[in-house]
C-alpha cells in the first residue's frame, strides 16, 4: 500500500512537472516566435528590415496603446469588436476641438468620447446582459455609420498644430506611459487580481467579495478612455480622419494578443508582456510582408493561418465552453 502511494505521489510529480515545462515553452513561444520572425524577413529583404526599424516602429503606437485597453478587458474573459470605431469616432472629436481649444482640450474630449463608447459598451454587457461580442459588434456598426456620414464631404482635418506635433519622442513616450502604468496597475495592483479572478471564474470573483459588474463596467470605460487617448496619436500621425479612420483596429488588436500568447478565454495565465511582444511580432510581421511585395489577399492568407495556429497553441478549450 505505502508502495503504491510512493508511485502515485512520483506520477502526480512528473505531470505536475511536465504542465510546467508545457506552460514555460508556451509563455517563451510568443518571443522567439518575435525573434525569428524579424531574422527571417531582415534575410528576405536583404536587410531592409533592420534599415527601416525605426519607420516599423511608427506604425505600433496606435496599436499597443489600444491593445492595452482590449487586454484588460480578454483578461477578463470579454471581448470588443468596437475599438477601430472608437478611434475612428475620437480622432473626429480630437480634429474638431483642436480648431476651437488647445491641444490639451482636444486630447481630453477624445479621451472623452471614447469612454462614453465605451461606458455604452459596458452598460449594455453588465446592466442588460448582452454578450460582449454581441454589444460590440452592434456599436461598431453604429459608429462606424456616424464616422461615415461625418466624413461624407470631405476628410475631416485637424488644426496645424497637431500635425507639428507628429515626432517620434512624443508618440514613444505616450506610449511607454500607457503601457507602464497599465504594467503596474495589471502586476502590482488589486486591478489585475480583480481582473484575473473573474476570468478564471466569475461566481467564485463574487464569492470572494469582489464587485463583479462594476469592476466588468469601469474596465470597458477604460479601454475605451485609452483607445480615445490613442486617437490622439491616430490624429497628429495623419492629419486626419477619413471614412476608414480606425477601420480593422480591432482584428489588428485580437490578432497582435493572441500572437503574443494572450488566452482568449483571459483568467490567471494572462500577461501583460502579451501587449507588448504581441504589437511588436505583428507590426514586424505585418511590415516585413509589405517590403517582400506581397499584395493584400496573400497577406491576409498568411496572418490568417499564423493566427489560427497561435490560437490552437494558446486558446483554453476548457474556459472557452462558455463565452462572456
Amino acid at each position: 500500500m505505502a508502495e503504491q502511494k510512493s508511485n502515485a505521489a512520483v506520477s502526480r510529480d512528473e505531470a505536475l512537472k511536465r504542465q510546467s515545462n508545457i506552460s514555460l515553452i508556451r509563455s517563451l513561444l510568443p518571443v522567439i516566435g518575435l525573434v525569428v520572425v524579424f531574422i527571417i524577413f531582415n534575410i528576405l529583404t536583404k536587410g531592409g528590415m533592420l534599415q527601416n526599424l525605426s519607420m516599423v516602429m511608427t506604425q505600433i503606437y496606435v496599436t499597443m496603446i489600444a491593445a492595452t485597453g482590449v487586454f484588460f478587458i480578454m483578461t477578463m474573459g470579454g471581448l470588443d469588436f468596437s475599438q477601430g470605431s472608437i478611434l475612428g469616432m475620437a480622432s473626429i472629436v480630437v480634429c474638431m476641438v483642436s480648431k476651437v481649444a488647445p491641444v490639451p482640450v482636444a486630447v481630453l474630449a477624445g479621451i472623452a468620447t471614447g469612454a462614453g463608447i465605451g461606458a455604452i459598451n459596458g452598460f449594455f454587457y453588465v446592466n442588460r446582459k448582452i454578450k460582449s461580442f454581441i454589444v460590440t459588434i452592434c456599436t461598431m456598426f453604429l459608429f462606424r455609420g456616424i464616422i461615415k456620414y461625418l466624413t461624407s464631404d470631405a476628410p475631416v482635418g485637424a488644426n496645424a498644430m497637431m500635425i507639428l506635433l507628429n515626432k517620434d519622442q512624443l508618440k514613444l513616450i505616450c506610449t511607454l506611459v500607457v503601457v507602464v502604468v497599465g504594467f503596474v496597475a495589471f502586476h502590482f495592483t488589486k486591478f489585475g487580481i480583480h481582473l484575473r479572478a473573474i476570468g478564471a471564474g466569475e461566481k467564485a470573483a463574487k464569492f470572494a467579495g469582489i464587485h463583479t459588474d462594476r469592476t466588468k463596467f469601469l474596465i470597458y470605460l477604460l479601454a475605451g478612455a485609452i483607445t480615445g487617448f490613442a486617437a490622439f496619436i491616430n490624429v497628429i500621425k495623419v492629419g486626419s480622419v477619413t471614412a476608414s479612420g480606425g477601420n480593422q483596429l480591432e482584428t489588428q488588436i485580437l490578432i497582435a494578443l493572441v500572437l503574443g500568447g494572450m488566452p482568449i478565454s483571459g483568467g490567471a495565465k494572462a500577461r501583460f508582456m502579451n501587449v507588448i511582444v504581441g504589437s511588436l511580432l505583428y507590426i514586424v510581421l505585418t511590415s516585413g510582408l509589405i517590403m517582400m511585395g506581397l499584395t493584400t489577399q496573400a497577406m491576409q492568407l498568411i496572418q490568417g493561418v499564423v493566427f489560427l495556429v497561435f490560437v490552437a497553441i494558446f486558446a483554453d478549450r476548457e474556459s472557452l465552453k462558455v463565452i462572456k
